[in-house]
């Protein structure tokens, strides 16, 4: 009797300019079964070089590097057809570039303190197609997104999207799970996953992150108004040890 096949490792690219790093993100990952470092990038520039060579399934990616920095390695290698999904891992020193990475494309955001089994589980998240970010800059990061948009881009419109997943979205925005928005909206949680489902192919949002963002750049989000339906309650978003944004 054959047992069951193990699935296979998840591939992975390292990428940033301190060799440290890097070695010892390596030396962590090689000791687990389902994570493998295919590759090594000490600038934005080989990163995409790689990726395109490689196929990885997650690059863990720096911000701030000589050449061709994070962000547009990001934007580069999410522009891609079935493109590898980008893991942000920076030291957080600048908001602008925060925005910009998850603007670029990027699925999560952590920052270098992070322990390394932090680091670990968000490589899996971001790998199964969730998306995440550091209980750390959660806050700081919706407070900059809010009532903000690129430059030169004008404000989004959501003509298609029906009021029922407009409210999804405002949801979304504060940062509300699956659950939570099922609760709040009085319907189930498979109900909510299908407006959540149906936003991401309306909008063309890559991932939860994405419609984050969505929700702050439409306005239906800001400081000064939270997120909620009128006549409910708001719910500030919430900063979790592990808050994996499902």
């Amino acid at each position: 009797m054959t047992g069951r096949s193990a699935a296979p490792a998840v591939r992975v690219v390292l990428t940033d300019d301190q060799p440290l790093v890097r070695t010892a993100l390596r030396m962590v990952i090689a000791e687990v079964p389902d994570l493998e470092v295919v590759g090594e990038a000490g600038n934005g520039a080989e990163a995409v070089e790689l990726a395109a060579s490689l196929r990885p399934d997650v690059i863990v990616m720096d911000l701030r590097m000589p050449g061709t920095d994070g962000i547009e390695a990001t934007r580069t290698i999410t522009a891609e057809p079935g493109p590898s999904r980008v893991l942000v891992l920076t030291t957080f020193d600048d908001d602008d570039h925060v925005y910009g990475a998850l603007r670029a494309g990027a699925s999560g955001f952590l920052v270098k303190d992070m322990g390394l089994d932090e680091i670990l589980a968000a490589i899996r998240v971001v790998a199964a197609g969730d998306a995440l970010i550091a209980p750390s800059v959660t806050r700081r990061l919706i407070k900059d997104l809010a009532g903000r948009s690129a430059p030169g881009t004008q404000r989004r419109e959501l003509t298609a999207v029906t009021e029922r997943e407009r409210e999804v979205l405002t949801l979304i925005g504060g940062g509300l799970s699956n659950t939570e928005i099922a609760e709040r909206l009085s319907i189930s949680v498979a109900t909510a996953k299908t407006y959540v489902t149906r936003l991401l192919a309306k909008l063309d949002a890559r991932d939860r992150v994405q419609l984050v963002i969505i929700a702050y750049e439409t306005g239906l989000v800001t400081v000064d108004r939270p997120a909620g339906p009128p006549g409910r309650p708001a719910t500030v978003p919430r900063t979790r040890r592990d808050h994996t944004i499902r």
